[in-house]
């Protein structure tokens, strides 16, 4: 094992993503919907609140919302998004 990779911290995701805060996400639900928008709030279940968010079926955008609260146990993966 070598220094660097026992000198690094394993990543929380939760940590992640509480440091994401006010930044673009896409967050897929096991339904296979997905959202994208900002994410300005998250709790310890992962319950996430999304501004501006855009409602998705594959590549088919389906509605457009100011907010949106996505329930944590709903959640199959969430994405961050570095090009915004």
């Amino acid at each position: 094992m070598s220094a660097n990779s026992s000198s690094q911290q394993p990543k929380r995701p939760l940590t992640l993503l509480q440091k994401s805060l006010n930044q673009r996400v896409a967050v897929r639900l096991k339904s296979e919907i997905e959202y994208k928008g900002v994410m300005s709030n998250v709790d310890s279940y992962m319950n996430l609140i999304l501004i501006n968010a855009e409602e998705y079926l594959g590549s088919d955008l389906l509605a457009n919302y100011g907010k949106v609260v996505i329930r944590g146990n709903n959640v199959l993966f969430i994405r961050l998004i570095k090009d915004f």
